[in-house]
């Protein structure tokens, strides 16, 4: 059917050939520009404006865990103190958290939807004794003398634990100290977020969604406890983390934010390598490939070693142990003058052919292209980590394909950095609106595909005729559709379909500068905070100075679809020397401005544009052309801009 509708569509950009054309139009101007767009108005936490409000709140997460890894039993074993503060103005007589490595017990939700025919779970169910064993809970209070630690009762529903506190936590500025036990046994794929590759040189962890962590209380939903199954991702409180790894002694750690004690878990060789990493905007090799098994690459006399990290202001932590590790760096150059350190860990299996060993210039060269043209990029350090996760994004740390290469290495290593920016740094929540993260990430990767290495990869301008095709099928859910709503087909079309509302937007209504003042400052007014769609939709108008309301109702509310057409040319009095009137007309549910170019006999080229607002009380419009010969064609969006779902009544030509 594809392979048809291709076809339909190439014949018709053949000139001289004349479709029929059906005049019926479903389009409702009442529908398309109703009144009012934002049913509800602005409160104390978020202004009308788009900024947070006055009274704007969120709380706070703050962790310090221990954790050691078995790599005999595949066990991560765990202790962790959460300092949770309270900052709305409700006491709360209970806390949730999610506990997503419960999606692998035999009898979670997220096991029971996997679908026959496989998902990102994996082609079949995974046979294992997966999920948090949780031994304690304990809340801590006081100081000193006076500190106390109390069991606390817990529940746990699949995904979730509602702790019962002994008495309400206060609210606006109320603290608090959890004390947690827990244990895991990691799945090998683990919905395709983590797990575990088994290498010629020892097994590589990639570990993630490992600790309960805290769920979101906000203004909006109260507590965000929707349950993981898979799909959505997730949604978390910022806080500081103090993260303690132990792992055997031949292992390499790394985890997002900063290594603190890197005399205790590299050799002095290696400790040399990365003052030279610190300098130099060349990749330089920590542990080279060749020492991949050499035991004078770890150091001695110790079975286990701990690996210290601290990472502040971040929503979450991840983390990747092996002995199989090569491992490089290189400084990235940030705005302010300050420096990171983009890294890359991966295995022998990676190595060469265009492959991992370019993975420290990907990755510095996409954060220092999003801190330049959007907003500073705020860690320590920046790791890409080969496993047998084909992408997934933390705080700092990504996990990618060992397998991927060229093109498809810098694409994925390129999208889940981006993920930093879009919900890292940008908290929005994408267990409810993933568009607002995987969409506007894969809109800036577009930018900084065509700006890498003079753009390497970069595959042009896109047709977006031929893109209709795929993003407004009557299959499709809108883009405001939750992931878990998804049809899981469909996930990869909200990212796509997301970016190319955006370049929409920049390109076709507000222009480059307003489009991108705008979507810079919705990124500094929501850094670190957790916006919703109305709060993107109205900072994008108060930036812009654009009423946007149609064009979100048109791309992100509905599945609507767009179809703009010439329904008839008319010489004035009949002699083209007067003009001639074009008639458009609106077939569909979308408005959208028009692009037209007509050819005159002598091939003369003329560019005609029309704002959205002919659409605003009209179906069709018509207008004059003042021209001094006749045509012999007509066409509406000439350079393939819109994905308009019916080319075939784009055209006008000459009849002979």
């Amino acid at each position: 059917m594809k392979k048809i509708l291709l076809t339909l569509i190439t014949l018709s950009l053949i000139p001289g050939l004349v479709f029929s054309q059906k005049n019926e139009s479903t389009y409702s101007y009442l529908k398309a520009f109703e009144t009012a767009f934002y049913k509800d108005g602005a409160t104390s936490t978020r202004s009308a404006s788009g900024k947070p409000g006055s009274q704007y709140w969120q709380n706070r997460a703050d962790y310090i865990i221990d954790v050691e890894l078995d790599t005999l039993s595949d066990i991560i074993m765990g202790k962790e103190i959460i300092k949770y503060t309270n900052n709305s103005p409700d006491e709360l007589d209970f806390l949730w958290l999610h506990m997503d490595q419960n999606i692998f017990m035999e009898n979670s939700k997220g096991n029971a939807i996997i679908p026959l025919s496989g998902s990102r779970n994996g082609s079949k169910k995974q046979k294992l004794d997966g999920g948090f064993k949780v031994s304690a809970v304990q809340v801590i209070s006081g100081k000193g003398r006076s500190r106390s630690i109390k069991d606390v009762d817990f529940e746990v529903y699949d995904t979730r634990m509602k702790v019962v506190l002994p008495s309400p936590l206060k609210a606006n500025g109320g603290k608090l100290s959890l004390k947690i036990d827990f244990s895991f046994l990691s799945p090998d794929y683990g919905s395709d977020r983590m797990g575990i590759l088994r290498t010629d040189n020892g097994k590589i962890y990639t570990v993630a969604q490992w600790y309960p962590r805290m769920c979101v209380y906000d203004d909006l939903n109260a507590w965000n406890n929707l349950p993981y199954t898979g799909q959505g991702e997730f949604y978390l409180e910022y806080g500081d983390f103090n993260i303690n790894i132990t792992a055997p002694a031949e292992h390499i750690v790394v985890c997002s934010g900063e290594l603190l004690n890197p005399l205790e878990t590299y050799t002095l060789d290696q400790l040399d390598r990365w003052t030279q990493a610190e300098a130099s905007d060349e990749t330089v090799m920590i542990r080279k490939p060749e020492e991949i098994n050499d035991t004078d690459s770890r150091p001695k006399g110790r079975e286990m070693i701990t690996w210290r990290f601290r990472m502040d202001n971040a929503r979450d932590v991840a983390w990747a142990s092996s002995s199989a590790f090569i491992v490089d760096a290189a400084r990235i150059n940030l705005p302010s003058g300050k420096n990171s350190m983009a890294i890359s860990a991966y295995p022998i299996e990676s190595f060469g052919g265009n492959a991992w060993e370019r993975s420290t210039e990907y990755t510095k060269a996409s954060v220092e292209h999003y801190s330049e043209k959007w907003f500073e990029y705020p860690y320590p350090t920046a790791i890409n980590v080969a496993g047998n996760v084909r992408g997934m994004e933390y705080p700092g740390v990504s996990f990618c394909s060992y397998r991927s290469k060229g093109g498809s290495l810098w694409g994925v290593t390129d999208h889940e950095f981006g993920h930093n920016w879009f919900p890292m740094i940008v908290g929005s929540n994408e267990r409810l609106y993933g568009w607002m993260d995987e969409g506007f990430n894969s809109f800036v990767n577009d930018i900084s595909t065509e700006k890498f290495n003079g753009g390497e990869y970069h595959r042009g301008k896109i047709n977006m005729h031929m893109a209709a095709l795929g993003f407004v099928s009557d299959d499709l859910e809108p883009l405001i559709t939750a992931p878990d709503n998804l049809v899981e087909r469909n996930m990869g079309l909200q990212y796509y379909k997301t970016a190319m509302v955006l370049w929409l937007l920049r390109d076709n209504v507000l222009g480059a500068k307003r489009f991108d003042d705008a979507f810079k400052e919705y990124i500094h007014r929501w850094a670190y905070k957790h916006p919703a769609p109305d709060d993107f939709f109205r900072t994008m108008e108060d930036v812009s100075g654009e009423d946007l309301g149609w064009f979100w109702r048109s791309w992100v509310l509905n599945n609507w679809k767009l179809d703009q057409a010439i329904t008839d040319v008319e010489y004035v009095d009949g002699d083209p020397a007067k003009g001639a009137y074009i008639t458009i007309k609106n077939m569909k549910e979308i408005p959208m401005p028009v692009k037209l170019e007509i050819t005159t006999e002598s091939d003369e080229k003329i560019r005609k544009e029309l704002p959205v607002e002919i659409w605003k009380k009209n179906t069709s419009w018509t207008f004059l052309v003042e021209t001094s010969e006749a045509f012999k064609k007509v066409m509406i969006d000439p350079d393939f801009e819109y994905p308009d779902v019916d080319a075939k009544n784009n055209y006008w030509y000459r009849s002979e």
